[in-house]
C-alpha cells in the first residue's frame, strides 16, 4: 500500500475565503436602507457626498461585513451540518481567524462610524452590539424566531435609513422619516424568517428555533408574506394621509404584484424561498426608495 503524505493544515485564511466570509451579497439591504434615509431627510445631497459614501461603506462592506463574519464564528457548528463547505467548517479559514477578522472589522466599524458625527457614531455602536447580540453566547438572539430576524431586520433596514437622514441632517430625522423606516424595519422579519429556511436541518439539530423550525415551513412562509403585506399597507396609507396618492399608487401596485409572487412561493416554500428572495423582495427595496422620495418632497 502507497503512503500518502498527511494533509497540511492551513496557517492563513484563503483570500477567497475571507471576502466569503463576509458575503458581499448581503451587503445591499443596509446600503439601500442608508440611501434612503438620505434621500428621505429632504437636505440638499450638494456638499455632502463624502458622508453619503462613507456612510454607504460603513453600512455594507464594513458593518454588515463584520456581521457576517461574526455569524459565521459563532455559527461554525452549524454551518459544519448545513453549509460545510463555508470558509471555517471547510477549514480554509483556520484556527480562530474567523474570530480575529470578525473582531478587527467591529473595531474598524466604530472607528468609520466615528467619522458620522455624534448620531452617526450612536448608531454604529447599536449596529456592532446588535451583531454580537445576534450570534454570540449567552445572548444568541437568533436563538428566537421571533426576536432574531426582529433585530437582523432592525439594523438591516431601520437602523441605516436612521442613521442616513440623522447624519445629512444633523440631528434626529423627522416623526414621518422614523415612522417609515420602522415599517420598513418590521417588514424586514419576514425577509428574515424566508432566509432561515436555507439552515432548516442545522437550526433543528443545533436547537436554533427559528419560525421555520417551530411553525413548520408551510405556516412559517404565511406568517412571513403577512408581516411583509402589512407594514407595506400601512405605508401606501400613511402617503395618502400625507398628500401623496401618486406615490401611495406606486406602493400599492409594488404590493400587488408581492401577492402575486408570494401565491408562488407558498405553493412550496422551502424550495421557492431563493426564488421569491430574487424577486419578491426587489419589489420591497424598489417601494422603500419611492417611500423615501415622497418624504423627501414632505420635508
Amino acid at each position: 500500500m502507497t503512503d500518502f503524505p498527511a494533509p497540511t493544515l492551513r496557517r492563513w485564511p484563503e483570500p477567497a475565503a475571507m471576502l466569503r466570509l463576509i458575503k458581499p451579497v448581503t451587503w445591499f439591504p443596509p446600503m439601500w436602507a442608508y440611501l434612503c434615509g438620505v434621500v428621505s431627510s429632504g437636505v440638499s445631497l450638494s456638499g455632502h457626498w463624502a458622508l453619503i459614501i462613507l456612510g454607504i461603506i460603513l453600512a455594507g462592506p464594513i458593518v454588515c461585513g463584520m456581521s457576517q463574519a461574526a455569524n459565521d464564528w459563532c455559527d461554525r457548528h452549524v454551518d459544519a451540518i448545513n453549509e460545510p463547505d463555508r470558509p471555517i467548517p471547510s477549514g480554509r479559514i483556520p484556527g480562530k481567524w474567523g474570530l480575529y477578522i470578525a473582531l478587527a472589522m467591529s473595531a474598524l466599524s466604530l472607528i468609520v462610524g466615528a467619522q458620522l458625527g455624534p448620531w452617526g457614531f450612536g448608531a454604529t455602536i447599536f449596529g456592532v452590539l446588535a451583531a454580537w447580540a445576534y450570534s454570540a453566547e449567552p445572548i444568541r438572539m437568533k436563538r428566537s424566531g421571533w426576536w432574531g430576524p426582529g433585530l437582523v431586520g432592525l439594523c438591516y433596514e431601520g437602523l441605516p435609513w436612521f442613521t442616513g437622514a440623522a447624519v445629512l441632517s444633523v440631528g434626529s430625522p423627522s416623526w414621518p422619516v422614523i415612522t417609515i423606516a420602522a415599517l420598513y424595519a418590521t417588514g424586514a422579519h419576514g425577509i428574515m424568517t424566508l432566509n432561515d429556511f436555507k439552515a432548516l436541518e442545522g437550526d433543528r439539530q443545533t436547537g436554533v428555533n427559528s419560525l421555520p423550525v417551530t411553525l413548520g415551513p408551510e405556516r412559517a412562509a404565511r406568517a412571513a408574506c403577512w408581516v411583509m403585506a402589512v407594514p407595506q399597507v400601512v405605508v401606501a396609507a400613511l402617503l395618502v394621509v400625507w398628500g401623496k396618492p401618486l406615490f401611495a399608487i406606486a406602493i400599492t401596485v409594488l404590493i400587488a404584484a408581492q401577492f402575486c409572487a408570494m401565491s408562488i412561493l407558498l405553493t412550496d416554500p422551502k424550495a421557492r424561498a431563493p426564488w421569491y428572495n430574487a424577486t419578491g423582495v426587489a419589489m420591497y427595496v424598489s417601494g422603500m426608495m419611492i417611500t423615501a422620495f415622497a418624504l423627501r418632497s414632505i420635508s
